[in-house]
């Protein structure tokens, strides 16, 4: 399999109504042999984004809910309609319980709609791990955000994460969330242990965002 390498356009200015479809169909032409690359457009936006590209996407939320009278909700069982392939959960912005966290993943095994679940602790992460999604990000706090990179953070962090969910749950991929702001920076997470990235401003709000993806991407 190859790497991940995941794009959260959250709702920047700059990745937000009419300007995130235009940066779908940039990404859309990114061609890359290493990694497979997934979007996480606004959610508003996933059924326009499904009829624009071929690749996979991801909704930035998805709550425990069924069809039904659910106002404001967003449900696996919906992804799967509109062939939305999974969803981001419990996102440092967008943080949740931890059964709230289970019982969406349970949700989105019953669709087969992937699940990667964020996580900033490793006491955090070994709870998540216990659900088995499909792939942890783990964001540690002195990196979310800020311009602290993975190559200059201590390393071990990353590696400690990657060994306890591998423990706990083999099958699950472990993503670098934070921290990544330059080639060096994926290559770093790699040599960690992780398969892949999550990456939100780095890309997004980069003057020139489909020049700086194929930068990240070598």
């Amino acid at each position: 399999m190859k790497p991940l390498f995941i794009l959260n356009f959250k709702l920047y200015p700059e990745a937000a109504g009419t300007k995130a479809l235009r940066l779908i169909d940039i990404f859309s032409k990114v061609k890359s042999q290493r990694y497979e690359l997934i979007l996480a457009p606004p959610t508003s936006l996933l059924g326009q984004a499904r009829q624009r590209t071929g690749l996979p996407l991801l909704a930035q939320h998805s709550d425990p809910v069924l069809l039904g009278a659910y106002t404001g909700h967003i449900s696996p069982q919906e992804l799967k309609l509109l062939g939305i392939e999974g969803t981001l959960l419990n996102h440092s912005e967008r943080r949740i319980p931890l059964a709230q966290i289970a019982k969406t993943i349970a949700l989105c095994q019953k669709h087969r709609r992937m699940t990667v679940v964020c996580a900033s602790t490793l006491a955090e992460i070994k709870k998540i791990a216990r659900l088995h999604p499909d792939a942890i990000a783990y964001e540690p706090p002195a990196l979310i955000g800020g311009s602290v990179s993975v190559t200059s953070a201590k390393p071990e962090i990353i590696a400690d994460a990657v060994r306890l969910v591998h423990r706990i749950s083999p099958l699950t991929t472990v993503l670098c969330g934070a921290g990544v702001h330059t080639r060096e920076d994926v290559k770093a997470a790699l040599s960690l242990g992780t398969r892949g990235v999550l990456i939100g401003h780095a890309v997004l709000r980069a003057r020139k965002p489909g020049e700086k993806i194929r930068e990240l991407m070598g």
